[in-house]
């Protein structure tokens, strides 16, 4: 019975020898020297687990405390990351696309304070520096080549257009058809040129009339002979402004007339109001789905620009939506009611030129990057003009409309 008791004792806290006084000694010798080495083995494990669960008790609350400072700062990693892909990423591209060197560009970005996030974010910084330079070094290079073959266009439609006003009527109509093709040519290449951060190869320094505006466009198209005008307007457009509006009401009736039946007309109307002049053009094509009408709206309307979200060789919408966002020009589209889809453009009255109009029914000599020959302002036209519901005689009208610009 001694056994069980000292044994008790001894866990309960006492040491060898108080437990040892609490029970009546064994008569043996031997047997209370092994009862006291019972009691002190006993009182010995006893000292060892508490000591391991101190132990194990100041592990766990390190441990604990390791794993909440790993914590926070894989959270505040994250955070640093997220900010850098958010924040940091798109205003380094957005600056280092807009032209800034990437050394300012690098010495002014926050990057993550960790050194590993760090360093990664400056080779990113870096690399992307790298590409951006050479994007624009390309994209230069592309739009000085394409200017120089801007200018030869424009030089090509001067000499044929004096071609046309000193040979008979036996080459005007293959002179016509030349001067016709020039110009698609020349509206292929303001639409890289443009794209590509260019300027478009005319300039005109006075105010333009709707009319000859919109002949202006619609000789620049491959199926100008569907393409009907009903233009009453005397209003006219800025000469800042007149170049950039015939591009874009060109795009959107090419546009129109390849997205309908090559037997079906393209209207285009025009009507004045008070916040300006619109222009809607119509096609009798398929409607356009849902999703084909979104995508359309986001390319008018300057959020496409990025040539990395072009696709194909359909470029003509996003040079609308980059000069209507220059312009503030509002381009929308909406069903037909003509069973195809229509756009509706707003010119607004910032682009309306506000002096007498009177002496300008067409349009001024353009200051382009060729010389042009010096002509009156209503010599030959340089393409066919829209059919009206009255055609005129070849070689006679075509004379005396004013000249497309």
């Amino acid at each position: 019975m001694a056994l069980p008791a000292v044994v008790r004792l001894v866990r309960g806290g006492w040491n060898t020898a108080a437990a040892l006084d609490q029970v009546p000694p064994p008569r043996s010798q031997r047997h209370r020297k092994l009862l006291h080495i019972v009691a002190a083995t006993v009182e010995e494990q006893g000292q060892q687990a508490a000591s391991f669960q101190a132990a194990n008790a100041q592990l766990r609350e390190e441990l604990g405390t390791e794993i909440a400072r790993l914590r926070e700062e894989l959270e505040a990693m994250t955070a640093q990351v997220e900010r850098f892909t958010r924040e940091t990423l798109p205003s380094v591209t957005a600056r280092l696309r807009a032209g800034e060197t990437g050394a300012s560009v690098r010495a002014e970005t926050v990057l993550p304070d960790h050194p590993l996030l760090r360093t990664s974010a400056e080779s990113v910084v870096r690399e992307l520096a790298l590409s951006e330079r050479r994007a624009l070094a390309a994209q230069t290079a592309s739009a000085k080549a394409l200017s120089r073959v801007q200018a030869k266009a424009v030089s090509m439609l001067a000499d044929l257009r004096s071609m046309q006003e000193r040979h008979g009527e036996e080459v005007f109509g293959d002179l016509l058809k030349l001067d016709h093709s020039t110009s698609q040519l020349g509206l292929m290449t303001d639409r890289l040129a443009l794209l590509m951060g260019g300027r478009p190869s005319r300039a005109w320094n006075r105010p333009i009339v709707m009319e000859s505006i919109l002949r202006g466009a619609v000789g620049r198209i491959a199926a100008y002979q569907r393409v009907r005008l009903h233009c009453s307007s005397t209003a006219a457009i800025s000469g800042f402004a007149a170049e950039s509006v015939m591009h874009l009401l060109a795009e959107l009736m090419d546009n129109a007339a390849n997205f309908s039946p090559p037997i079906d007309e393209v209207h285009v109307y025009v009507e004045e109001r008070g916040t300006g002049i619109v222009v809607t053009i119509e096609d009798s094509g398929l409607k356009m789905a849902d999703a084909a009408m979104r995508r359309a709206a986001d390319s008018v309307s300057g959020r496409l620009t990025d040539l990395a979200t072009l696709q194909g060789t359909r470029l003509g919408l996003a040079v609308v939506g980059q000069l209507a966002l220059k312009h503030r020009i509002s381009v929308n589209y909406r069903p037909s009611s003509r069973g195809g889809t229509g756009v509706v453009v707003l010119l607004p009255r910032q682009l309306i030129a506000q002096q007498n109009l009177e002496d300008h029914q067409s349009p001024g000599l353009p200051t382009t990057a060729a010389t042009l020959p010096n002509r009156p302002p209503a010599a030959a036209a340089s393409v066919p003009p829209p059919a009206t519901s009255v055609t005129p005689p070849a070689g006679t009208a075509l004379r005396s409309l004013p000249p497309a610009p």
